[in-house]
C-alpha cells in the first residue's frame, strides 16, 4: 500500500515537472527575446498564485507561485496583462516606446521555443524510440460490432481500409492519416470507405451514428461506425482448470482461427463461443513456429457479474507492441498537421467536433499520468510532449488578443497606423479576452473532470496511445 502511494506521488511529480517544463520554456523564449531587444522586464514567474518565493535581480522580480502550473513574463511595454499577471507596479506610459518589430520578435519567440523543445523531444524519441500498438500500424478491420453501421453497410473483418471520406489512411487510431480521425472529421451523411478485399478494390458507403451521452454535463459523442482494428489475439493468462487449460492453451499462444474461421480480433472468438455454447470448438493456434489444433467445450463461467459460456482465456488486449523510431522532422510535421486539422474541425459549422472536445490542463495532466503509469512511460510522455509543444505553439499564434498571435496582429496594426493602439482600448480588449480564455479553460476542464470520473468508475481509459503493457481483459 505504501509502495503504491509513493509510486502515485512520484508519477504526479513527473507529470508536474514535464507539464510545467513545456510552459516555462515557452515563457523563457519571450524572456530572452525581450532581453535581446532591450524591453523592460518587470518579472519572470514560474507558477501562478501568491508567491511563496521571490527575489529581484537586476531589476527583474523572479518568483515561484503557490499554484503549481504555468509561468509568465511581465512585459508592460508589450501589452497590459493585469488580469493574468497582476497589476503592473509602474506607470506604463512612463516607459520608453518600443517598435512594432520588437513586439513581433518577442511574441514569436515563445512559440519558436516551443517548437524547438518539440524538436528536441522528437530527437530523443528518435534515439530511444516509443512503443507502438498494432492499431498504429494497420488499417485492417479486426472486428465489426453487431448491428453497427459498418455491419449494415457490409464491411467485414479482414477488410483493408485504403481511404475514408476521400482521405488516405495509414493507421487505425490517432490523428494523422487515421481511420478513426477520418470518421470523426467527416461531415456528410454517409462516409465512403475505399477498401481492399480478397485482392479487389471497392468503395462502401457507411452512415455513421452518434451515441447518446446520457446527460448535458458530459461531452457529446462524435461520429463512429463501430469497427475495431486487427490485433494479434494473444493469450495473456489461462484460468486454472478451465477448458482452455485442460486442452493445453498456454500464455503467449496466438489464436489463429476457431472452427475454421480466421480470427483478427479477440472479440471474434467471444462471439463464436456465444454462438456455439454447447458445441465443441476447434481452436487453431500458433506457438512459436508450431501450428497447433486444440479442441474443447465451453463451460458456464462467472464473468463481470454475469454467467456466460467461456473457455477461460484472458487476453492481452493491446496485441503485439513494437518500438518505433520516427524521424524528428516527421514527428513535428505530423503534430502540425494534426493540430491544424483539429482547429479546422472545431471551426467548421458542419463538424461534430466542438470546443468541448478540446482538453485543458486537467485533461492533459490526466493523459500524462496514464502514460507515466506504463513501463515505458517516459518514452510515451516525451512522444506526447512533441505533439503538445507544437499544439501550444500553434494555438498561441492564433490572432486572439492576450495570445502571442494577438500581440503580433496588434503590432502589425500599429506599424500600419504608425502609432500604437490606445492603451485604454487595449486594456479593455486584453481584459475581455483574458476573461473569455479563463472561462474557456474552466469549460473544457469541467468535461475533463467528468470524463476522468466516468472513465475511472467504468474502468475505461480515455487515452488512445498504447501503454507498454495493457491490462488483461476479463475471462473468455
Amino acid at each position: 500500500m505504501v509502495g503504491h502511494i509513493l509510486r502515485v506521488i512520484f508519477i504526479v511529480l513527473e507529470v508536474l515537472i514535464l507539464f510545467n517544463l513545456l510552459i516555462v520554456v515557452h515563457e523563457l523564449g519571450h524572456f530572452l527575446a525581450a532581453r535581446w531587444r532591450g524591453l523592460f522586464i518587470e518579472g519572470f514567474g514560474v507558477w501562478f498564485g501568491k508567491p511563496i518565493w521571490k527575489k529581484t535581480i537586476n531589476g527583474v522580480q523572479y518568483s515561484l507561485g503557490s499554484l503549481p502550473f504555468g509561468g509568465f513574463v511581465k512585459l508592460p511595454q508589450l501589452a497590459p496583462m493585469d488580469m493574468i499577471e497582476g497589476k503592473a507596479d509602474m506607470d506604463r506610459a512612463a516607459l520608453p516606446k518600443i517598435s512594432a518589430l520588437d513586439k513581433i520578435i518577442v511574441a514569436v519567440a515563445g512559440p519558436l521555443f516551443s517548437v524547438l523543445l518539440a524538436l528536441f523531444f522528437a530527437c530523443v524519441v528518435w534515439a530511444v524510440g516509443h512503443p507502438v500498438s498494432e492499431s498504429d500500424q494497420t488499417t485492417v478491420i479486426g472486428y465489426v460490432q453487431k448491428d453497427s453501421p459498418a455491419e449494415k453497410a457490409g464491411l467485414l473483418s479482414g477488410d483493408k481500409i485504403l481511404e475514408v471520406d476521400g482521405r488516405e489512411v495509414r493507421r487505425f487510431s490517432g490523428m494523422s492519416n487515421s481511420v478513426a480521425w477520418a470518421v470523426v472529421r467527416s461531415e456528410e451523411r454517409s462516409i465512403p470507405f475505399k477498401i481492399e478485399r480478397d485482392g479487389r478494390i471497392m468503395t462502401i458507403a457507411v452512415e455513421p451514428v452518434i451515441a447518446e451521452t446520457g446527460g448535458w454535463w458530459r461531452r457529446k459523442s462524435t461520429r463512429e461506425v463501430m469497427i475495431e482494428p486487427a490485433v494479434t489475439p494473444l493469450v495473456d493468462e489461462v484460468d486454472k482448470d478451465s477448458p482452455a487449460a485442460k486442452a493445453g492453451i498456454q500464455p503467449g499462444d496466438v489464436i489463429m482461427a476457431v472452427n475454421g474461421k480466421p480470427i483478427f480480433h479477440f472479440r471474434s472468438l467471444m462471439d463464436e463461443i456465444e454462438k456455439h455454447p454447447n458445441d465443441e470448438l476447434a481452436v487453431a493456434l500458433r506457438r512459436g513456429l508450431q501450428s497447433i489444433l486444440l479442441k474443447m467445450h465451453p463451460v458456464l463461467m462467472y464473468d463481470q457479474g454475469v454467467t456466460r459460456p467461456r473457455i477461460g482465456i484472458r487476453w492481452d488486449s493491446g496485441g503485439r507492441l513494437s518500438v518505433s523510431h520516427p524521424n524528428p522532422i516527421q514527428q513535428v510535421y505530423n503534430s502540425v498537421t494534426s493540430t491544424l486539422e483539429t482547429i479546422g474541425a472545431v471551426a467548421s459549422p458542419k463538424s461534430d467536433v466542438k470546443l468541448q472536445h478540446m482538453s485543458g490542463p486537467v485533461g492533459i495532466g490526466r493523459i500524462y499520468y496514464l502514460l507515466f503509469q506504463s513501463e515505458r512511460g517516459w518514452q510515451l510522455a516525451l512522444w506526447f510532449s512533441v505533439i503538445l509543444n507544437v499544439n501550444l505553439a500553434i494555438l498561441n499564434l492564433l490572432p486572439i488578443p492576450v495570445l502571442d498571435g494577438g500581440h503580433i496582429v496588434l503590432a502589425i496594426i500599429e506599424s500600419v497606423r504608425r502609432k500604437p493602439v490606445s492603451m485604454k482600448i487595449l486594456e479593455g480588449i486584453q481584459t475581455t479576452c483574458a476573461a473569455l480564455i479563463i472561462v474557456f479553460i474552466f469549460y473544457v476542464s469541467w468535461y475533463d473532470i467528468v470524463d476522468w470520473v466516468t472513465k475511472t468508475a467504468t474502468g475505461k481509459s480515455p487515452v488512445k496511445t498504447p501503454p507498454a503493457k495493457t491490462q488483461s481483459t476479463p475471462s473468455r
